[in-house]
C-alpha cells in the first residue's frame, strides 16, 4: 500500500503542472505591460513602441520570439506531464 503523503503529492503535482503553460503565456504578455509602465527596457517595450510607428519587421520578429518562447513552455509542460502522469506517454 502506498503512503498517503506520496499519493497526495503526486496528485498535486499532476494538477499543478497543467498550470505551467497558461502561466507562461500570462508572464510573457504581462511583461510587455510592466516594461511599458515602469519604463524598463526590454522586448515588451520594444514591441509596444513599434506598433504606433508601424515598424513591421520588429513587430513580426518579436511576435515570433514570443511564440517560440510560449511553444517551448508548452513543450516542457507536455514533457513534464509524460513523466508525472502515468496515463500520458510520449510516442
Amino acid at each position: 500500500m502506498l503512503p498517503t503523503v506520496k499519493v497526495l503529492s503526486k496528485l498535486r503535482l499532476i494538477q499543478a503542472q497543467f498550470q505551467i503553460g497558461p502561466m507562461a503565456a500570462n508572464i510573457l504578455t504581462g511583461s510587455a505591460l510592466i516594461e511599458q509602465i515602469f519604463s524598463i527596457p526590454g522586448i515588451g517595450q520594444q514591441f509596444v513602441t513599434s506598433i504606433p510607428t508601424k515598424d513591421y519587421p520588429v513587430i513580426m520578429g518579436t511576435t515570433i520570439v514570443y511564440a517560440v518562447m510560449l511553444m517551448v513552455a508548452i513543450l516542457l509542460t507536455d514533457i513534464i506531464t509524460s513523466f508525472v502522469d502515468p496515463r500520458v506517454r510520449l510516442k
